[in-house]
């Protein structure tokens, strides 16, 4: 018997990126394991708009998943400042922490079961800053404070509520984006500012790591984590 063996969990945005890595993870781990995306990518699941507040509702009464994995969110536009509109720079407002707001409240709202658990990702940018990406890193911060905000009420309901804070990675089209961007600010090379974020975890390290934090329902979960080449620690800020 493995980890997750006869519980359930939905991975939104699980159909390419970390999310691809997690929702990989749990099912190598025995859970039944539902995939939200706007584009499936030839998964199955449930196809949809992840800030569409009935069809998180929807979505989550169906599963009634044990595990609410949420990774879903747009990849910055990389700028400067004076090159950004407030559409460009708003964007991972408009995506990212609707998003999460969405799933958070709905987890809520229904609620789901005493002992379910909720991760949400945010981004190590929020703690170091990202100039190139507009609002992202605020966005992320934001996704942080209010998945707390959601953890304080999910408490009383016993469920608990975690985000996990990756550093830039290659492995991903937002990781990628910016490698490209912050590479030609530095002058140097896509391939060598690259080889300076080898050591991050490949998406099926990540889910891998984050399914083995949350599997055991009896283990504490800090508020945060950071994740990066040397793995998850708790993030005490």
């Amino acid at each position: 018997m493995t980890a997750m063996t006869g519980r359930s969990a939905v991975v939104v945005g699980g159909s390419r990126g970390l999310g691809f890595g997690v929702a990989r993870a749990a099912r190598d781990a025995g859970a039944r394991v539902t995939v939200v995306a706007r584009d499936l990518a030839g998964a199955d699941g449930e196809q949809g708009d992840a800030t569409d507040e009935e069809f998180a509702g929807k979505v989550l009464a169906a599963a009634r998943p044990d595990l609410l994995i949420v990774t879903a969110g747009v990849a910055p536009a990389m700028r400067p400042l004076t090159e950004h509109n407030w559409e460009t720079f708003s964007a991972n407002w408009q995506a990212d922490v609707r998003i999460a707001f969405v799933w958070l409240r709905a987890a809520l709202k229904l609620p789901l079961d005493p002992g379910s658990r909720v991760v949400v990702f945010g981004s190590a940018a929020e703690l170091r800053g990202s100039p190139l990406s507009g609002g992202y890193a605020g966005a992320k911060a934001t996704v942080r404070l209010m998945t707390s905000y959601a953890a304080a009420q999910g408490r009383d309901r016993g469920i608990t509520m975690t985000t996990v804070l990756p550093g830039i990675t290659p492995h991903t089209t937002v990781g990628e984006t910016a490698i490209r961007a912050y590479a030609q600010a530095s002058g140097i090379t896509a391939e060598e500012f690259r080889a300076r974020v080898s050591g991050a975890p490949a998406p099926e390290s990540v889910g891998a790591q984050v399914i083995a934090l949350v599997a055991d329902p009896a283990a504490a979960i800090a508020g945060a984590y950071l994740l990066d080449g040397d793995g998850l620690r708790e993030h005490a800020g």
